[in-house]
């Protein structure tokens, strides 16, 4: 993990306007912004960091954080979620370009379908984009054996709001998964509205969906903090006496 975020801070040292890794030693739930609708999960994103304070020994910032795609920022954040209700227009040169240099030095997207779209919407536009960020890492299926899968909570499935896929796919640098997309919306099932009551009903689990949405989106996060390092040891007891 430290290594991991020691390469980051370089990176965006390297940068002209950009700062030493910030809050370093806590979960920070950024997301990206775009020329879509970049916040519909902004709720979702809150929801994650205080499950994953509740259930982990990660210290989090609550509140999620807003990023231009080019802004030397994103090199302060290991954790970057990239999402849309619809079509994602097409990023600009400077966010292409940043959005590659994140990627190369050690940053991790999870890029969720809030329209659970399959080749068009957000799903056609971010494998259109992807496309031209890591022209030479295309998204492929993730294995269910992947350490993603047993990062915190033990899975076999990869379910959000809804069933669409039954796993993920991601683009894999270095034998590191990049980037992670779900077309099942898995913040959708964690998204709240304004009263405090869950936006959406999870189909066709319903609560039980939801929960295991959540230990995904938690193994996700674990997994942007610390890579492999549970590969072989996946609940260790110093992490697992906040969860009793």
């Amino acid at each position: 993990m430290f290594s991991r975020r020691a390469v980051l801070a370089a990176a965006a040292a390297s940068s002209l306007s950009a700062r030493a890794f910030g809050d370093a030693s806590r979960f920070i739930p950024a997301v990206a912004r775009h020329a879509g609708r970049w916040d519909a999960r902004a709720s979702g994103l809150r929801r994650l960091a205080w499950e994953l304070q509740r259930r982990t020994s990660v210290e989090v910032v609550l509140e999620a954080r807003p990023l231009a795609l080019d802004s030397p920022r994103l090199f302060e954040h290991p954790f970057l979620y990239l999402s849309s209700d619809g079509p994602m227009p097409p990023l600009a040169p400077a966010e292409v370009e940043n959005l590659r240099r994140y990627l190369t030095f050690g940053g991790f997207v999870f890029a969720d379908a809030n329209d659970g779209s399959d080749g068009a919407g957000f799903d056609g536009s971010l494998r259109r984009e992807l496309a031209k960020v890591l022209p030479r890492a295309p998204l492929a299926a993730l294995p269910t054996t992947h350490v993603i899968f047993k990062s915190f909570f033990l899975l076999d499935s990869a379910p959000g709001r809804f069933l669409n896929r039954p796993t993920l796919e991601a683009c894999v640098l270095n034998k590191r998964a990049a980037v992670v997309y779900s077309q099942n919306d898995v913040l959708g099932a964690l998204n709240r509205d304004e009263g405090g009551a869950w936006e959406f009903e999870p189909s066709p689990g319903g609560t039980r969906q939801r929960e295991l949405a959540t230990r995904l989106a938690i193994n996700l996060a674990m997994y942007a903090l610390c890579l492999d390092y549970k590969d072989d040891a996946v609940h260790l007891e110093t992490i697992m006496k906040r969860r009793r």
